[in-house]
């Protein structure tokens, strides 16, 4: 994984994309284009948004995507834990060093911030709809 993971922000864009179209269907290319992104990568991103059920597509050439419920009934939650997006931030992985009580000490300490920020951010993400994003694109 990348230091600097997209799929996040590129899922709401696709999302947002949808909810903002007059029509009621589009294709991952004209999505693709939207984001100035590679078709298929698109795709695969739409493919974990329709998993879990925020879009519904249809295959083929001339395959089509929609939203699958209403745009204010879809929060940045729910898009955040479809594509698997990484946490707000990581702990190291490099062993404590016995000599340094900093060392010993800092994963457990670091590890509460972590998840409070996470929950924090997660909390916020729940409060923002999609509905809200279109409304700010707008």
């Amino acid at each position: 994984m990348s230091a600097n993971n997209t799929q996040f922000s590129i899922a709401i864009h696709l999302m947002a994309g949808l909810g903002y179209s007059s029509r009621s269907d589009l294709t991952s290319t004209e999505l693709a284009s939207s984001v100035n992104a590679c078709p298929s990568f698109v795709r695969r991103i739409l493919s974990k948004l329709s998993k879990a059920g925020l879009v519904r597509t249809s295959r083929g050439k001339s395959g089509t995507c929609l939203l699958a419920r209403p745009a204010d009934g879809i929060t940045l939650l729910d898009i955040y834990e479809s594509v698997d997006a990484p946490k707000v931030f990581a702990v190291h992985k490099y062993s404590a060093q016995s000599f340094c009580p900093v060392s010993c000490g800092f994963k457990h300490m670091i590890e509460r911030i972590l998840k409070k920020s996470q929950l924090s951010f997660e909390d916020t993400l729940a409060k923002i709809t999609l509905a809200d994003i279109i409304e700010d694109i707008k």
